[in-house]
């Protein structure tokens, strides 16, 4: 379990609260769940519906979509901030490599948040757009294989 003054320090190293006011950021910290996880426990499944956004603590987790590994994440990355704003399903899967411990912060804690501080959904608004840009070069990359593959199994 973490001390207030240490949920404070962490949660302030975490990119999306980063630019927020240590006041508001104490009242957020406080309003976490504070979650465990054993080694390959599977926190969320792609597909499964979800509202809450998960903040490593310690450990580590791989996001996968079956058994593809889509990225590895450790202390102080976030993930699942992405059903904070739709309705839709979990877009890929959540697995612990680790022993994990984790701060929690569901829809509401989220939207109560966001109307007293609006500078968090920015934030929020910046992570996502910088994941996205992410897979987008991971896919051009892909692609881009696949077609020198393929120009080279003509040629030959």
């Amino acid at each position: 379990m973490l001390t207030s003054v240490e949920r404070l320090l962490f949660v302030r190293g975490v990119p999306i609260f980063q630019e927020l006011r240590d006041d508001f950021l104490v009242r957020l910290a406080s309003v976490m769940d504070e979650l465990s996880f054993p080694t390959n426990h599977t926190i969320f499944t792609e597909g499964q519906e979800g509202r809450s956004l998960y903040i490593v603590v310690s450990g580590q987790v791989r996001v996968h979509i079956g058994d593809r590994l889509l990225a590895q994440l450790e202390q102080g990355a976030c993930f699942g901030e992405m059903s904070l704003f739709d309705a839709e399903p979990r877009s890929a899967s959540i697995t612990t490599l680790a022993p994990c411990e984790c701060l929690m912060l569901t829809q509401q804690q989220l939207y109560d948040a966001i109307d007293e501080t609006p500078g968090i959904a920015v934030n929020i608004i910046r992570l996502l757009s910088r994941r996205t840009r992410e897979l987008n070069q991971k896919l051009n990359a892909v692609q881009a294989e696949r077609q020198e593959r393929d120009l080279s199994n003509m040629a030959g």
